[in-house]
């Protein structure tokens, strides 16, 4: 099993190019859980690429915990498609994790609209220091990652070293497009965030998340003019 405390230089290679090498996202996820069993977290955002991971993870561990960032800010249509998922998944372990403020104590302690006035600050209160509290708890934990959704993601490998967590982050489906993400939710008839269907390709808080036109990058909508691209979780 790949340590964060005791990682070598070569093992990410050899795990990469030699063992995982050409493998389907299923297979790569089998090796995940037979690795690291229930010290392994699926940190899930429900949209597409998570609702293709959950039936995955389903097919290979049907009670593998799922922890979604619950800033308190998201659509309604993004809890609809959590309960929708409980419902057809219900071994499932689906924990909500919150941040330490509520959207008062936030407003009152950092000022209103932190979001707009340090869009950074509000993520690292309501994502990174809640996802930092729960991953501590895990040696590993699993993405929806894919080489396509931005420049930022091109290198990504089936397994990684995660400084930012001090842990390993496993990435199953690297190689999957946005039309193949699509493709499995239809042959599957999956449920998924209605949102998708109004041009949402990527769904985060309520504050920062604008449709995207057509033509533009599927992360476009996040953040829109701030010149912020990530949250701060794959960094």
């Amino acid at each position: 099993m790949i340590v964060y405390d005791s990682l070598q230089t070569n093992e990410l290679e050899q795990v990469n190019n030699e063992v995982l090498e050409g493998k389907s996202a299923l297979e790569v996820i089998r090796w995940a859980y037979s690795e690291y069993g229930d010290d392994l977290v699926y940190a899930c955002s429900f949209g597409a690429e998570g609702i293709v991971l959950i039936d995955l993870i389903s097919q290979v561990k049907p009670d593998a915990t799922i922890a979604f960032l619950d800033t308190q800010f998201h659509f309604k249509e993004t809890y609809d498609v959590i309960d929708a998922v409980r419902d057809k998944y219900p071994e499932l372990n689906i924990k909500m994790v919150k941040p330490e403020l509520s959207p008062k104590q936030q407003a009152a302690q950092e000022g209103e609209r932190l979001w707009e006035t340090d869009p950074d600050r509000c993520c690292s209160i309501r994502k990174l220091q809640p996802l930092e509290n729960e991953l501590s708890q895990y040696g590993a934990w699993m993405s929806g990652l894919r080489r396509s959704q931005s420049l930022t993601r091109r290198n990504t490998q089936f397994v990684n070293e995660d400084n930012r967590f001090e842990s390993i982050k496993i990435c199953p489906l690297i190689h999957w497009t946005w039309d193949d993400i699509w493709a499995y939710i239809e042959d599957n008839d999956l449920p998924y965030n209605d949102l998708h269907e109004q041009n949402y390709p990527s769904i985060g808080c309520v504050q920062c998340t604008a449709k995207v036109l057509e033509g533009e990058d599927l992360r476009s909508g996040r953040w829109t003019g701030s010149g912020k691209t990530e949250c701060g979780l794959h960094r």
